[in-house]
């Protein structure tokens, strides 16, 4: 089988979609399933059938990163499955900080399955002094002066952001000279970092909106349609009229 680092070195290596890296969890979490089912072997077409997608998308988007299956047998569920992690970056274990511990950093504080996919929350921040000291979910809160300190200090990877839009881009430039790599931001306000630094933004309004549109997509279809009748309609008197 050939995986990401196995691929030979004089083939042309290109830029994976956001598409498609958007889709991968959704591969992880399926596969992760049937391997639970004691599945042994899936084709794409099987695998497609349980994500909604076509069994040719399946396999163009994990030929992106390797040859995973067999033609004639399909994929080895177990072995899909850890590739997929490793691809994700799931087979290390990455260390977190919350910067904000109100009660959105709360939440993500109390989420159980961060430590399953082998993401260790060590730390929390605040400036609220009633915060400060306190464990949530065994997870200590510390004044916001020791951000840096203990980023550095316990090699951490990722950050995850959720202090209020006005605070947002201060938290990010302390983060920047740290040993950061990634950061998760809840804050509804761009960030600026630096280029080592990767930013994943997540806009639970925008989310939200989404939500609402597809809720009243039919009434914009129906809309829509009638809007397209009158034009009809309008346009069949015209050439009556001319004629």
């Amino acid at each position: 089988m050939k995986i990401l680092g196995d691929i030979m070195a004089d083939e042309e290596i290109k830029r994976i979609s956001l598409a498609v890296i958007r889709r991968l969890p959704k591969y992880h979490k399926c596969l992760g399933e049937l391997l639970r089912n004691n599945v042994e072997k899936v084709s794409s077409q099987e695998l497609g059938q349980m994500l909604g997608f076509t069994a040719s998308q399946v396999r163009q988007d994990l030929n992106n990163f390797g040859e995973f299956g067999q033609q004639g047998y399909g994929y080895n569920v177990e072995q899909l499955y850890n590739e997929v992690a490793k691809i994700l970056g799931l087979n290390t274990e990455h260390k977190m900080v919350i910067v904000g511990a109100g009660n959105l950093g709360q939440a993500l504080a109390n989420y159980k399955d961060f430590e399953i996919h082998g993401f260790k929350l060590i730390a929390m921040f605040d400036t609220n002094t009633r915060l400060i000291g306190l464990k949530i979910h065994n997870v200590p809160v510390y004044d916001l002066d020791e951000l840096t300190y203990i980023v550095n200090e316990n090699n951490v990877d990722i950050a995850i952001i959720t202090v209020p839009k006005e605070s947002a881009q201060h938290v990010a430039d302390i983060l920047s000279g740290t040993v950061i790599k990634g950061i998760w931001n809840f804050a509804p306000v761009e960030i600026k970092v630096p280029p080592h630094i990767m930013v994943e933004n997540v806009h639970l309004i925008d989310s939200l909106f989404t939500l609402s549109y597809k809720i009243n997509e039919n009434k914009l279809m129906e809309r829509l349609m009638k809007q397209k009748s009158k034009r009809d309609e309008l346009k069949e008197k015209i050439i009556k009229n001319s004629k």
